[in-house]
Protein backbone atom coordinates (compact mmCIF):
# COMPACT_ATOMS: atom_id res chain seq x y z
CA UNK A 1 0.00 0.00 0.00
CA UNK A 2 1.21 3.09 -0.82
CA UNK A 3 1.32 6.42 1.54
CA UNK A 4 -0.47 9.15 0.27
CA UNK A 5 0.72 11.61 3.03
CA UNK A 6 4.85 12.26 2.53
CA UNK A 7 5.16 12.97 6.23
CA UNK A 8 3.43 9.63 7.60
CA UNK A 9 5.65 8.05 5.25
CA UNK A 10 8.95 9.24 7.18
CA UNK A 11 7.44 8.82 10.00
CA UNK A 12 6.41 4.96 9.64
CA UNK A 13 10.08 4.61 7.70
CA UNK A 14 12.05 6.29 11.66
CA UNK A 15 9.35 3.55 13.59
CA UNK A 16 10.66 0.62 11.59
CA UNK A 17 14.22 1.91 10.51
CA UNK A 18 16.17 2.47 7.38
CA UNK A 19 17.15 -1.34 7.02
CA UNK A 20 13.56 -2.54 7.00
CA UNK A 21 11.97 0.10 4.94
CA UNK A 22 13.78 2.29 1.95
CA UNK A 23 13.71 5.80 2.07
CA UNK A 24 10.55 7.35 0.55
CA UNK A 25 11.61 9.55 -2.77
CA UNK A 26 13.08 12.86 -2.38
CA UNK A 27 10.74 15.91 -3.18
CA UNK A 28 11.43 17.62 -5.94
CA UNK A 29 12.63 20.83 -6.93
CA UNK A 30 16.30 22.53 -7.19
CA UNK A 31 17.04 22.53 -3.22
CA UNK A 32 16.17 19.09 -2.87
CA UNK A 33 19.25 16.97 -3.42
CA UNK A 34 19.69 14.54 -1.00
CA UNK A 35 22.62 12.38 -0.34
CA UNK A 36 21.93 8.86 0.47
CA UNK A 37 25.01 7.06 0.99
CA UNK A 38 24.07 7.33 4.75
CA UNK A 39 20.10 6.39 5.19
CA UNK A 40 19.59 7.78 9.04
CA UNK A 41 21.32 11.19 7.63
CA UNK A 42 19.35 11.02 4.72
CA UNK A 43 15.83 10.43 6.63
CA UNK A 44 16.65 13.67 8.84
CA UNK A 45 17.53 16.00 5.49
CA UNK A 46 13.88 14.39 4.19
CA UNK A 47 11.86 15.33 6.91
CA UNK A 48 13.50 18.60 7.23
CA UNK A 49 12.44 19.02 3.57
CA UNK A 50 9.31 18.24 3.82
CA UNK A 51 8.88 20.42 7.14
CA UNK A 52 10.06 23.50 5.35
CA UNK A 53 7.32 22.08 2.71
CA UNK A 54 4.49 22.25 4.66
CA UNK A 55 5.20 25.32 6.61
CA UNK A 56 5.54 27.09 3.55
CA UNK A 57 2.26 26.16 2.09
CA UNK A 58 0.35 26.58 5.22
CA UNK A 59 -2.67 28.74 4.66
CA UNK A 60 -3.24 31.62 7.53
CA UNK A 61 -5.69 30.84 9.76
CA UNK A 62 -9.01 33.18 10.17
CA UNK A 63 -7.84 36.36 12.36
CA UNK A 64 -8.88 35.17 16.24
CA UNK A 65 -11.12 38.18 17.56
CA UNK A 66 -9.72 39.60 20.79
CA UNK A 67 -11.77 39.80 23.82
CA UNK A 68 -13.36 43.14 24.87
CA UNK A 69 -11.15 44.48 27.21
CA UNK A 70 -11.43 44.95 30.96
CA UNK A 71 -14.22 47.67 32.19
CA UNK A 72 -12.44 50.80 33.82
CA UNK A 73 -11.51 51.23 37.39
CA UNK A 74 -11.68 55.01 38.40
CA UNK A 75 -10.10 53.90 41.96
CA UNK A 76 -6.44 55.47 42.12
CA UNK A 77 -3.31 53.04 42.11
CA UNK A 78 -1.58 53.61 45.33
CA UNK A 79 1.17 55.41 46.04
CA UNK A 80 4.60 54.65 43.44
CA UNK A 81 6.45 54.01 47.07
CA UNK A 82 4.17 51.78 48.07
CA UNK A 83 3.77 50.06 44.74
CA UNK A 84 7.61 49.79 44.52
CA UNK A 85 6.78 48.08 48.35
CA UNK A 86 4.24 45.83 47.03
CA UNK A 87 6.46 44.34 44.55
CA UNK A 88 8.93 43.54 47.40
CA UNK A 89 6.64 41.98 49.11
CA UNK A 90 5.24 40.07 46.53
CA UNK A 91 8.81 38.90 46.09
CA UNK A 92 8.90 37.71 49.35
CA UNK A 93 12.90 38.42 50.07
CA UNK A 94 14.31 41.32 52.53
CA UNK A 95 17.07 41.60 54.56
CA UNK A 96 16.75 42.12 58.50
CA UNK A 97 13.21 41.40 58.55
CA UNK A 98 10.84 38.50 59.17
CA UNK A 99 9.03 36.82 56.78
CA UNK A 100 7.51 39.52 54.15
CA UNK A 101 4.76 37.18 53.36
CA UNK A 102 3.60 37.52 56.95
CA UNK A 103 3.11 41.45 56.17
CA UNK A 104 1.58 40.90 52.67
CA UNK A 105 -2.40 40.85 53.95
CA UNK A 106 -1.35 43.94 55.92
CA UNK A 107 -0.38 46.02 52.83
CA UNK A 108 -3.71 44.50 51.32
CA UNK A 109 -5.73 45.41 54.00
CA UNK A 110 -4.58 48.76 54.18
CA UNK A 111 -4.95 49.66 50.52
CA UNK A 112 -8.07 48.13 50.30
CA UNK A 113 -8.93 50.46 53.37
CA UNK A 114 -8.26 53.38 50.88
CA UNK A 115 -9.77 52.12 48.44
CA UNK A 116 -6.94 51.88 45.94
CA UNK A 117 -7.08 49.60 42.51
CA UNK A 118 -4.29 47.23 42.44
CA UNK A 119 -1.53 48.20 39.96
CA UNK A 120 -2.03 46.49 36.56
CA UNK A 121 1.25 44.94 36.46
CA UNK A 122 1.00 43.75 39.91
CA UNK A 123 -2.58 41.97 39.02
CA UNK A 124 -1.15 38.83 37.80
CA UNK A 125 1.24 38.05 40.78
CA UNK A 126 -1.45 38.43 43.18
CA UNK A 127 -3.30 36.36 41.47
CA UNK A 128 -1.34 33.84 41.52
CA UNK A 129 -0.51 34.80 45.54
CA UNK A 130 -4.35 34.12 46.07
CA UNK A 131 -4.58 31.17 44.31
CA UNK A 132 -2.10 29.95 46.34
CA UNK A 133 -3.29 31.24 49.46
CA UNK A 134 -6.98 31.51 49.88
CA UNK A 135 -6.67 34.13 52.62
CA UNK A 136 -5.62 36.65 50.77
CA UNK A 137 -8.58 35.95 48.11
CA UNK A 138 -11.17 38.77 49.55
CA UNK A 139 -8.49 41.81 49.23
CA UNK A 140 -6.68 40.44 46.07
CA UNK A 141 -9.94 40.47 44.15
CA UNK A 142 -11.25 43.69 45.58
CA UNK A 143 -7.97 45.55 45.01
CA UNK A 144 -7.81 43.65 41.16
CA UNK A 145 -11.42 45.16 40.43
CA UNK A 146 -12.42 44.51 37.02
CA UNK A 147 -8.97 43.97 35.55
CA UNK A 148 -8.98 40.71 37.56
CA UNK A 149 -12.11 39.67 36.85
CA UNK A 150 -11.13 40.30 33.36
CA UNK A 151 -7.87 38.60 33.74
CA UNK A 152 -9.92 35.32 35.55
CA UNK A 153 -11.65 34.91 32.12
CA UNK A 154 -8.75 34.58 29.94
CA UNK A 155 -7.17 32.19 32.62
CA UNK A 156 -8.64 29.12 34.34
CA UNK A 157 -6.34 29.02 37.13
CA UNK A 158 -7.82 31.84 38.10
CA UNK A 159 -11.22 31.12 38.11
CA UNK A 160 -11.63 31.28 42.17
CA UNK A 161 -12.03 34.90 41.82
CA UNK A 162 -15.22 34.84 40.27
CA UNK A 163 -16.19 32.39 43.69
CA UNK A 164 -14.81 34.61 45.93
CA UNK A 165 -17.34 36.90 47.85
CA UNK A 166 -16.14 40.90 48.07
CA UNK A 167 -17.90 44.07 49.24
CA UNK A 168 -19.25 44.38 45.75
CA UNK A 169 -22.90 45.39 45.53
CA UNK A 170 -25.84 43.57 46.88
CA UNK A 171 -26.54 39.85 44.99
CA UNK A 172 -29.41 39.40 43.35
CA UNK A 173 -31.32 35.59 43.52
CA UNK A 174 -29.25 34.76 40.73
CA UNK A 175 -31.90 31.15 40.30
CA UNK A 176 -29.94 29.85 36.49
CA UNK A 177 -27.09 30.44 39.23
CA UNK A 178 -28.50 28.78 42.31
CA UNK A 179 -29.34 25.76 40.11
CA UNK A 180 -26.63 25.64 37.75
CA UNK A 181 -23.50 26.67 39.59
CA UNK A 182 -20.71 25.30 41.04
CA UNK A 183 -20.79 24.76 44.67
CA UNK A 184 -18.58 27.21 45.90
CA UNK A 185 -20.25 29.97 43.61
CA UNK A 186 -23.91 28.82 45.16
CA UNK A 187 -22.60 29.09 48.53
CA UNK A 188 -20.83 32.11 47.44
CA UNK A 189 -24.53 33.60 46.55
CA UNK A 190 -26.38 32.54 49.37
CA UNK A 191 -23.65 34.09 51.61
CA UNK A 192 -23.82 37.37 50.02
CA UNK A 193 -27.28 37.22 49.80
CA UNK A 194 -28.12 36.73 53.68
CA UNK A 195 -26.44 40.42 54.34
CA UNK A 196 -28.64 42.04 52.50
CA UNK A 197 -32.23 39.61 51.23
CA UNK A 198 -32.01 36.70 53.68
CA UNK A 199 -35.38 35.73 53.26
CA UNK A 200 -34.44 35.04 49.27
CA UNK A 201 -32.11 33.41 49.90
CA UNK A 202 -33.59 30.92 52.42
CA UNK A 203 -35.93 30.62 49.25
CA UNK A 204 -33.52 29.24 47.12
CA UNK A 205 -31.78 27.21 49.83
CA UNK A 206 -35.51 25.72 50.46
CA UNK A 207 -36.10 24.66 46.89
CA UNK A 208 -33.50 22.63 46.17
CA UNK A 209 -32.57 21.68 50.25
CA UNK A 210 -34.03 18.10 49.58
CA UNK A 211 -31.75 17.06 46.57
CA UNK A 212 -28.38 18.44 47.93
CA UNK A 213 -25.85 16.50 49.05
CA UNK A 214 -25.60 16.00 52.93
CA UNK A 215 -22.17 17.94 53.49
CA UNK A 216 -23.41 20.24 51.29
CA UNK A 217 -26.28 21.23 53.37
CA UNK A 218 -23.93 21.61 56.42
CA UNK A 219 -22.30 24.32 54.67
CA UNK A 220 -24.94 25.87 53.73
CA UNK A 221 -26.77 25.37 56.84
CA UNK A 222 -23.28 27.61 58.22
CA UNK A 223 -24.24 30.33 56.02
CA UNK A 224 -27.65 30.98 57.43
CA UNK A 225 -25.42 32.72 60.28
CA UNK A 226 -25.30 35.54 58.43
CA UNK A 227 -28.63 37.33 59.09
CA UNK A 228 -30.02 34.55 61.14
CA UNK A 229 -33.42 35.60 62.59
CA UNK A 230 -36.95 34.18 63.80
CA UNK A 231 -37.82 34.19 59.89
CA UNK A 232 -35.64 31.09 59.62
CA UNK A 233 -36.80 29.05 62.64
CA UNK A 234 -39.51 26.81 60.28
CA UNK A 235 -36.93 25.86 57.92
CA UNK A 236 -34.16 24.86 60.68
CA UNK A 237 -37.10 22.99 62.82
CA UNK A 238 -37.38 20.82 59.82
CA UNK A 239 -33.66 20.44 59.54
CA UNK A 240 -33.86 18.80 63.14
CA UNK A 241 -35.11 15.94 61.49
CA UNK A 242 -32.55 15.74 58.62
CA UNK A 243 -30.99 12.55 57.97
CA UNK A 244 -27.10 14.01 58.39
CA UNK A 245 -26.67 14.03 62.11
CA UNK A 246 -24.16 16.73 61.82
CA UNK A 247 -26.64 18.23 59.92
CA UNK A 248 -29.51 17.93 62.88
CA UNK A 249 -26.52 19.37 65.15
CA UNK A 250 -25.68 22.33 63.40
CA UNK A 251 -29.42 23.31 63.06
CA UNK A 252 -29.80 22.90 66.78
CA UNK A 253 -26.80 24.90 67.55
CA UNK A 254 -28.55 27.70 64.78
CA UNK A 255 -31.85 27.85 67.07
CA UNK A 256 -30.38 27.86 70.56
CA UNK A 257 -28.73 31.44 69.24
CA UNK A 258 -32.48 32.80 68.90
CA UNK A 259 -33.59 33.07 72.60
CA UNK A 260 -37.48 33.33 71.24
CA UNK A 261 -36.88 30.63 69.01
CA UNK A 262 -39.20 27.15 69.98
CA UNK A 263 -36.35 25.20 70.78
CA UNK A 264 -34.70 27.53 72.85
CA UNK A 265 -37.86 27.82 74.92
CA UNK A 266 -38.05 23.99 75.35
CA UNK A 267 -34.15 24.25 76.43
CA UNK A 268 -35.23 26.61 78.89
CA UNK A 269 -37.82 24.01 80.71
CA UNK A 270 -35.07 21.95 80.48
CA UNK A 271 -32.92 23.81 82.34
CA UNK A 272 -35.42 25.13 84.74
CA UNK A 273 -35.69 21.21 85.89
CA UNK A 274 -31.97 20.55 86.16
CA UNK A 275 -30.94 23.67 87.58
CA UNK A 276 -32.67 25.42 90.69
CA UNK A 277 -32.10 28.55 93.18
CA UNK A 278 -32.90 27.45 96.64
CA UNK A 279 -35.20 28.93 98.42
CA UNK A 280 -32.88 30.82 100.98
CA UNK A 281 -31.27 31.98 97.95
CA UNK A 282 -27.69 30.31 99.16
CA UNK A 283 -26.97 27.85 96.41
CA UNK A 284 -28.22 26.37 93.14
CA UNK A 285 -29.07 22.52 93.50
CA UNK A 286 -28.20 20.42 90.17
CA UNK A 287 -30.07 17.38 89.28
CA UNK A 288 -28.98 16.76 85.47
CA UNK A 289 -30.92 14.58 83.52
CA UNK A 290 -32.05 10.46 83.54
CA UNK A 291 -32.15 9.93 80.54
CA UNK A 292 -31.85 11.42 76.69
CA UNK A 293 -35.47 10.96 75.67
CA UNK A 294 -36.65 11.47 71.99
CA UNK A 295 -37.60 15.50 72.20
CA UNK A 296 -34.07 16.26 73.57
CA UNK A 297 -32.05 14.61 70.69
CA UNK A 298 -34.41 15.81 68.41
CA UNK A 299 -33.52 19.02 69.95
CA UNK A 300 -29.61 18.25 68.87
CA UNK A 301 -28.34 16.31 71.79
CA UNK A 302 -26.48 12.80 71.03
CA UNK A 303 -27.51 9.67 72.75
CA UNK A 304 -24.29 9.50 73.71
CA UNK A 305 -21.68 11.29 74.83
CA UNK A 306 -18.81 11.46 72.03
CA UNK A 307 -16.25 13.11 74.81
CA UNK A 308 -15.97 10.09 77.30
CA UNK A 309 -17.78 12.04 80.08
CA UNK A 310 -20.74 10.50 81.94
CA UNK A 311 -23.48 10.25 80.27
CA UNK A 312 -25.75 12.37 82.58
CA UNK A 313 -23.10 15.14 82.95
CA UNK A 314 -23.05 15.31 79.18
CA UNK A 315 -26.89 15.81 78.71
CA UNK A 316 -26.43 18.05 81.36
CA UNK A 317 -23.99 20.51 79.83
CA UNK A 318 -25.68 20.17 76.20
CA UNK A 319 -28.83 21.11 77.78
CA UNK A 320 -27.62 24.42 80.08
CA UNK A 321 -25.31 25.43 76.67
CA UNK A 322 -28.58 25.75 74.45
CA UNK A 323 -30.65 27.45 77.04
CA UNK A 324 -31.05 31.05 77.08
CA UNK A 325 -28.83 32.89 79.07
CA UNK A 326 -31.75 35.46 79.64
CA UNK A 327 -33.16 32.86 81.52
CA UNK A 328 -31.08 32.81 84.28
CA UNK A 329 -31.43 36.03 85.02
CA UNK A 330 -34.63 36.38 84.43
CA UNK A 331 -35.76 33.22 86.76
CA UNK A 332 -33.44 34.29 89.63
CA UNK A 333 -33.16 37.61 89.63
CA UNK A 334 -29.73 38.08 89.96
CA UNK A 335 -26.89 38.95 87.65
CA UNK A 336 -24.17 36.56 85.82
CA UNK A 337 -21.45 37.51 88.74
CA UNK A 338 -23.80 36.71 91.75
CA UNK A 339 -24.76 33.69 90.00
CA UNK A 340 -21.26 32.62 89.21
CA UNK A 341 -20.54 32.99 92.96
CA UNK A 342 -23.25 30.97 94.40
CA UNK A 343 -21.65 27.15 95.27
CA UNK A 344 -23.45 24.40 93.14
CA UNK A 345 -24.35 20.97 95.15
CA UNK A 346 -26.24 17.96 93.67
CA UNK A 347 -29.78 17.67 94.78
CA UNK A 348 -28.94 14.29 96.71
CA UNK A 349 -26.68 15.10 99.85
CA UNK A 350 -23.08 13.88 98.79
CA UNK A 351 -23.45 13.66 95.39
CA UNK A 352 -20.89 15.11 92.80
CA UNK A 353 -19.58 18.97 92.83
CA UNK A 354 -21.38 20.14 89.55
CA UNK A 355 -19.79 23.72 89.71
CA UNK A 356 -16.98 22.86 86.84
CA UNK A 357 -20.11 21.23 84.70
CA UNK A 358 -21.94 24.31 85.23
CA UNK A 359 -19.74 27.04 84.69
CA UNK A 360 -18.72 24.86 81.60
CA UNK A 361 -21.61 24.77 80.21
CA UNK A 362 -22.83 28.64 80.50
CA UNK A 363 -19.61 29.88 78.85
CA UNK A 364 -20.35 27.85 75.95
CA UNK A 365 -23.60 29.28 76.08
CA UNK A 366 -21.55 33.08 76.33
CA UNK A 367 -19.92 32.09 73.19
CA UNK A 368 -22.71 30.38 71.34
CA UNK A 369 -24.90 33.37 71.70
CA UNK A 370 -22.50 36.14 72.03
CA UNK A 371 -23.56 37.54 75.43
CA UNK A 372 -21.34 39.84 76.41
CA UNK A 373 -22.24 40.65 79.88
CA UNK A 374 -22.31 37.17 80.65
CA UNK A 375 -18.43 36.38 79.06
CA UNK A 376 -16.92 39.81 81.22
CA UNK A 377 -18.49 37.74 84.22
CA UNK A 378 -16.81 34.35 83.24
CA UNK A 379 -13.79 35.76 82.32
CA UNK A 380 -13.70 37.62 85.73
CA UNK A 381 -12.23 40.91 86.35
CA UNK A 382 -8.64 41.60 84.12
CA UNK A 383 -6.40 39.94 86.64
CA UNK A 384 -3.70 42.66 88.22
CA UNK A 385 0.23 41.58 89.28
CA UNK A 386 0.06 40.17 92.39
CA UNK A 387 -3.69 38.72 92.13
CA UNK A 388 -4.72 35.34 91.21
CA UNK A 389 -6.02 33.87 87.66
CA UNK A 390 -9.29 34.38 87.70
CA UNK A 391 -10.42 32.93 84.89
CA UNK A 392 -12.92 30.28 85.67
CA UNK A 393 -12.64 28.67 82.46
CA UNK A 394 -9.27 28.29 81.69
CA UNK A 395 -9.20 24.39 82.76
CA UNK A 396 -12.48 23.23 80.94
CA UNK A 397 -11.11 22.14 77.47
CA UNK A 398 -15.19 22.30 75.91
CA UNK A 399 -15.07 25.92 76.85
CA UNK A 400 -12.46 26.22 74.53
CA UNK A 401 -10.36 28.32 76.80
CA UNK A 402 -10.44 32.21 77.74
CA UNK A 403 -9.83 33.38 73.91
CA UNK A 404 -13.34 32.02 72.76
CA UNK A 405 -15.12 34.43 75.62
CA UNK A 406 -12.75 37.05 75.07
CA UNK A 407 -13.30 37.29 71.48
CA UNK A 408 -16.81 38.20 72.63
CA UNK A 409 -15.64 41.59 74.35
CA UNK A 410 -15.53 44.47 72.29
CA UNK A 411 -11.78 45.43 70.34
CA UNK A 412 -10.81 47.62 73.58
CA UNK A 413 -12.07 45.40 76.27
CA UNK A 414 -9.80 42.32 74.71
CA UNK A 415 -6.89 44.47 74.46
CA UNK A 416 -6.91 45.65 77.97
CA UNK A 417 -7.91 42.60 79.36
CA UNK A 418 -5.09 40.67 77.69
CA UNK A 419 -2.56 43.27 78.61
CA UNK A 420 -3.68 42.87 82.07
CA UNK A 421 -3.20 39.05 81.92
CA UNK A 422 -0.08 39.64 79.96
CA UNK A 423 1.59 42.11 82.79
CA UNK A 424 0.89 39.19 85.75
CA UNK A 425 1.26 36.14 83.65
CA UNK A 426 3.52 36.95 80.98
CA UNK A 427 3.47 35.24 77.83
CA UNK A 428 3.59 31.24 78.49
CA UNK A 429 -0.29 31.25 78.46
CA UNK A 430 -1.55 34.49 75.77
CA UNK A 431 -0.87 32.96 72.65
CA UNK A 432 -4.76 32.37 72.05
CA UNK A 433 -5.70 35.24 74.01
CA UNK A 434 -3.60 37.85 71.63
CA UNK A 435 -5.18 35.94 68.76
CA UNK A 436 -8.29 37.30 70.06
CA UNK A 437 -7.24 40.62 69.70
CA UNK A 438 -8.02 42.71 66.55
CA UNK A 439 -4.87 43.38 64.85
CA UNK A 440 -2.50 46.12 64.61
CA UNK A 441 -2.29 45.79 68.91
CA UNK A 442 -3.36 48.43 71.21
CA UNK A 443 -0.16 51.01 72.78
CA UNK A 444 -1.32 49.73 75.84
CA UNK A 445 -1.33 45.69 75.12
CA UNK A 446 2.10 46.70 72.79
CA UNK A 447 3.73 47.64 75.63
CA UNK A 448 2.29 45.05 77.55
CA UNK A 449 3.89 42.69 75.35
CA UNK A 450 7.47 44.65 74.81
CA UNK A 451 7.77 44.56 78.96
CA UNK A 452 7.04 40.46 78.45
CA UNK A 453 9.53 39.92 75.94
CA UNK A 454 11.98 42.16 77.97
CA UNK A 455 11.27 39.65 81.28
CA UNK A 456 11.30 36.71 79.15
CA UNK A 457 15.20 37.82 77.45
CA UNK A 458 16.28 38.53 81.52
CA UNK A 459 14.52 35.30 82.28
CA UNK A 460 17.22 33.04 80.24
CA UNK A 461 14.50 31.16 78.35
CA UNK A 462 14.96 30.50 75.10
CA UNK A 463 12.94 32.50 72.22
CA UNK A 464 12.03 29.53 70.56
CA UNK A 465 9.85 28.88 73.56
CA UNK A 466 7.96 32.20 72.92
CA UNK A 467 7.79 31.38 69.16
CA UNK A 468 4.43 31.36 68.68
CA UNK A 469 3.79 34.76 70.04
CA UNK A 470 6.71 36.43 68.35
CA UNK A 471 5.52 35.34 65.00
CA UNK A 472 2.56 37.63 66.24
CA UNK A 473 4.23 40.11 66.90
CA UNK A 474 5.80 40.80 63.43
CA UNK A 475 2.44 41.13 62.53
CA UNK A 476 0.37 42.48 65.18
CA UNK A 477 2.81 44.56 67.62
CA UNK A 478 1.91 48.47 66.77
CA UNK A 479 4.87 49.47 65.01
CA UNK A 480 5.79 52.57 67.35
CA UNK A 481 7.30 50.14 69.51
CA UNK A 482 10.32 49.54 67.07
CA UNK A 483 12.91 51.89 68.89
CA UNK A 484 11.80 50.14 72.92
CA UNK A 485 12.86 46.65 70.72
CA UNK A 486 15.55 47.76 68.92
CA UNK A 487 16.84 48.68 72.90
CA UNK A 488 16.17 45.22 74.05
CA UNK A 489 17.86 44.13 71.32
CA UNK A 490 21.05 46.43 72.02
CA UNK A 491 21.24 45.37 75.54
CA UNK A 492 20.52 41.61 75.15
CA UNK A 493 23.80 39.68 74.71
CA UNK A 494 25.37 40.40 71.62
CA UNK A 495 24.96 37.52 69.02
CA UNK A 496 22.87 35.60 71.57
CA UNK A 497 19.32 34.21 70.03
CA UNK A 498 17.43 36.95 71.58
CA UNK A 499 19.50 39.65 70.27
CA UNK A 500 18.96 38.53 66.93
CA UNK A 501 15.40 37.58 67.43
CA UNK A 502 14.77 41.27 68.78
CA UNK A 503 16.92 43.24 66.28
CA UNK A 504 14.60 41.19 63.38
CA UNK A 505 11.65 41.91 64.91
CA UNK A 506 12.73 45.63 65.35
CA UNK A 507 13.35 46.21 62.10
CA UNK A 508 10.63 44.10 60.88
CA UNK A 509 8.38 46.62 62.60
CA UNK A 510 9.80 49.67 61.51
CA UNK A 511 9.52 48.06 57.88
CA UNK A 512 5.89 48.24 58.50
CA UNK A 513 5.45 51.47 60.03
CA UNK A 514 7.13 52.49 56.84
CA UNK A 515 4.53 50.45 54.45
CA UNK A 516 1.96 51.60 56.52
CA UNK A 517 2.80 55.61 56.05
CA UNK A 518 3.11 54.73 52.13
CA UNK A 519 -0.16 53.73 51.79
CA UNK A 520 -1.50 56.55 53.57
CA UNK A 521 0.69 58.93 50.73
Amino acid sequence: MTLTDPWQELHTTALLGTDRRPLPPTPTGPAAEVDRSDPATALLDLAALETVRRRAGARPEPAVQPPAPAAGDPRPEPPSAAVRRLTVLLGGHHTGTANLGELLPQWLAAARRYDYRAPAAAVPALLDAARARSELRPDVVALAGPLGRWLAGQNPDWKYVHRTATEQPAAEPDEQLWLEGLFAERVTLISRLRRTEPTAALELLSGTWSTERAEDRLLFLDALHEGLSLADESFLEAALTDRSKNVRATAAELLSTLPESALAVRMAERAQDAVRLEADGSRLTVSPPVECDAGMQRDGIPLKSPTGRGQRAWWFGEVIAAAPLAHWTAETGLTPEQLLRLPVSDVDPGGPDWTEDLHEAWARAAVRQQHVGWARALLGPAPHRGGSRQVRTADTPAAGAPARLLAVLPESERAAWTAAFIQTHGLGEAFQLLGACATPWTPPLSTAVVAALERAAASGAYPWSHSGVLGMTERALAPETAPAVAALAADATPNSAWADTLARLAETLRFRAVMLAELAG
